[in-house]
């Protein structure tokens, strides 16, 4: 079977084409592979959920019996602070068995704004 002289040039040039749509896409145009948008969307839901429980871990460090730790707190370097909110239970969402991270920062920012 003889396939046209036009066949060749044709098929390299797409060939060529898709390989050039490709690297502009991925390098450009924000394309993205299955599992670095599974990473983004993951990230992005964590740092959600601890700035939707903000307010419950400021409104637990109000009581009457975190004013200890809240002078803590305030004497406390930048560094320890995290750890400190951890420990005292205020960053533990609730029904969890552990401190959230992300929450625990994100709370120690927004009581360091208040004092």
């Amino acid at each position: 079977m003889q396939f046209p002289s036009w066949l060749k040039p044709g098929l390299t040039g797409a060939a060529v084409g898709a390989i050039g749509l490709a690297i502009v896409g991925f390098s450009w145009g924000g394309w993205v592979t299955g599992g670095s948008a599974k990473d983004m969307a993951s990230k992005a839901s964590t740092s959600a959920v601890a700035m939707a429980l903000t307010p419950y871990c400021v409104e637990r460090a109000g009581t009457l019996d975190a004013a200890t730790v809240l002078t803590e707190l305030k004497g406390a370097s930048t560094y320890s602070r995290k750890g400190m909110v951890e420990k005292a239970g205020w960053a533990t969402p609730l029904g969890a068995d552990k401190p959230n991270g992300d929450l625990a920062q994100a709370c120690q920012l927004k009581l360091a704004e208040a004092f």
